[in-house]
């Protein structure tokens, strides 16, 4: 739902990877925004109308996005897919990080667009410690991605999951994903992305804030 960038973007990559698609939006004109080989089915109406639903398919959906640029919209029409239409795999675009919160652990999924954009800056000017990348819907466990004292470089990913009790998901170097395994060790410039408790991120954030114990070798 939504045909403004985000929407048309997203509608392209789907039909990238060869699945089948269908985009909702209000004003036909936003449809202008797909290429002329865009082979999706364009609906226009409201989002969160049953009857606009129907036309575009959800009955038969896989997965339901949300993202136009309204919260309420977004939020209303990812209610609908799940609890109307038994759509297991919804999301909902949210501008405002306080409603995202509140959704997610309410078990919507969102991607809180504000909140998203200012960690990126931010931690690209600062130390930020932990910044979520995805809670499960209960709040319980997050993958977050966590910043690290320069003295860690070096040191086995072993030595970091035994010290914070959290687990090293995987490591952004450079352009790569790297996935971890026991004799991983972290190189200068890695980005460290830890799966814990919520309860336990401030002491993983403390621990790796400081450099390692060198007395503990």
């Amino acid at each position: 739902m939504g045909c403004g960038r985000v929407g048309a973007s997203l509608a392209q990559g789907i039909e990238g990877r060869g699945h089948s698609v269908a985009i909702i939006d209000q004003n036909p004109d936003a449809f202008r925004r797909l290429p002329a080989e865009f082979e999706g089915q364009k609906v226009t109406g409201v989002g969160f109308d049953r009857d606009t639903l129907r036309q575009a398919g959800i009955e038969d959906t896989y997965a339901f996005a949300a993202v136009s640029d309204g919260d309420n919209s977004n939020v209303l029409a990812a209610r609908v897919a799940r609890e109307t239409f038994g759509v297991d795999k919804v999301v909902a675009r949210i501008y405002d990080p306080q409603r995202a919160e509140i959704y997610q652990r309410l078990g919507i999924p969102t991607v809180a667009t504000v909140r998203w954009t200012a960690d990126q800056v931010l931690r690209r000017m600062l130390p930020l410690g932990v910044t979520d990348e995805y809670r499960d819907p209960s709040g319980q466990v997050r993958l977050a991605q966590v910043d690290y004292h320069p003295g860690w470089t070096g040191h086995s990913v072993r030595r970091i999951e035994a010290l914070t009790g959290a687990r090293v998901a995987f490591l952004s170097r450079y352009t790569d994903g790297v996935l971890v395994t026991g004799d991983t060790v972290l190189q200068e410039s890695d980005v460290l992305h830890v799966l814990m408790r919520d309860e336990d991120a401030a002491t993983v954030e403390r621990l790796l804030a400081h450099a390692p114990d060198l007395r503990e070798d």
